[in-house]
């Protein structure tokens, strides 16, 4: 019994820090958001929007953000469960669909925003621009994202398993964001995410 064996224990392979379908507020999450934007749910997604008024000189945003969402001091696991739907071509630190493994409110620092994870039609990048790769993002599919920082600070991205992007000195903040992270006129995003979790070592 769990009262008095730990040998009969299992090592848990993942925390869920948000499940689709279900209200984001109650698993933690605040959002940072600028009209025009919309936040709804499907049955097993949250789905994130944002536009641009005829003729408006800024954007809708849209940012999800979950505090105290990993330990900053320790290497860590990030899959992003997510299908972009649409998404406008990235301005350098600015994206209408991110991923950010580090994020200080209220619109994330110059650190944060360099080492951003952009989605853009066709490819996916540090935001930065220091790094890029080509994939199809918007072929109607949900793919798994996945930031993993190392001991020595290291940060590799992967999509389906499949290894992206990489950077070095990585820092974090233990607060992580999902999301339109810019008012940049028309730079908007439309995403459904299902499922954001932190895999245990």
């Amino acid at each position: 019994m769990p009262a008095t064996s730990t040998a009969q224990w299992t090592p848990r392979a993942s925390v869920p820090l948000l499940v689709g379908g279900t209200d984001i507020a109650a698993q933690g999450w605040t959002p940072v958001m600028q009209a025009p934007n919309t936040l709804t749910y499907g049955a097993d997604h949250v789905r994130l929007a944002t536009s641009t008024n005829n003729g408006g000189r800024t954007s809708g945003q849209l940012l999800i953000t979950r505090a105290n969402a990993l330990d900053a001091t320790k290497p860590f696991k990030l899959q992003v469960t997510m299908q972009v739907e649409s998404v406008s071509t990235h301005n350098s630190l600015d994206s209408g669909a991110a991923i950010l493994g580090s994020f200080t409110p209220p619109f994330g620092n110059a650190t944060d925003r360099s080492q951003m994870i952009y989605l853009d039609s066709a490819a996916l990048g540090w935001s930065d621009d220091t790094q890029s790769a080509a994939f199809p993002v918007t072929d109607g599919a949900y793919h798994v994202y996945e930031l993993a920082v190392d001991a020595a600070k290291v940060a590799t991205v992967s999509v389906d398993g499949v290894a992206k992007l990489t950077r070095s000195n990585f820092t974090a903040t233990g607060t992580i964001a999902i999301g339109d992270q810019t008012n940049d006129a028309n730079v908007d995003g439309a995403v459904r995410i299902k499922s954001v979790e932190r895999i245990c070592p």
